[in-house]
């Protein structure tokens, strides 16, 4: 399991701007972000080196964050593997929520949040396909 960071932020000029500018001002690296927006709002998820003191520093500033849990798997960066991944979750009728994907150091990384992260966990094992942790992704981006 990965810690990703849920961050809440109005949909104005300068808002995600200062939100990233916290991370730097507290020299915790991205590894990845991506932002959903609705008509007034919009939800940042962050994977970050330290996600921890990242969500605690947001919060001390005033920003609505909340650390979650999601999975996250590594893949070969072959066109289609993506897809075969997530016919193995389909096929158990495993729900997926939301994800997204980057690559690092030529390896495809998924994370996702599931209807059932047990089963997912579950699944992934059976498949053998390559889990990743907080302390793995760290490897990769270094």
């Amino acid at each position: 399991m990965v810690n990703q960071i849920s961050i809440f932020i109005q949909n104005k000029a300068g808002t995600l701007e200062k939100v990233l500018r916290l991370f730097k001002q507290s020299r915790i690296q991205l590894i990845t972000t991506t932002v959903a927006d609705t008509q007034d709002f919009g939800i940042c998820r962050v994977i970050c080196t330290e996600p921890q003191r990242a969500c605690l520093m947001l919060k001390e500033a005033g920003i609505t964050a909340t650390l979650t849990q999601v999975q996250a798997i590594s893949l070969d960066n072959t066109p289609g593997m993506a897809a075969d991944a997530l016919e193995i979750f389909a096929a158990d009728e495993i729900e997926i929520n939301y994800l997204y994907s980057f690559l690092l150091k030529n390896r495809g990384v998924l994370i996702f949040k599931t209807d059932n992260k047990e089963r997912a966990d579950r699944i992934i094992a059976e498949h053998r396909l390559t889990a990743l942790d907080d302390k793995d992704l760290l490897k990769l981006a270094e």
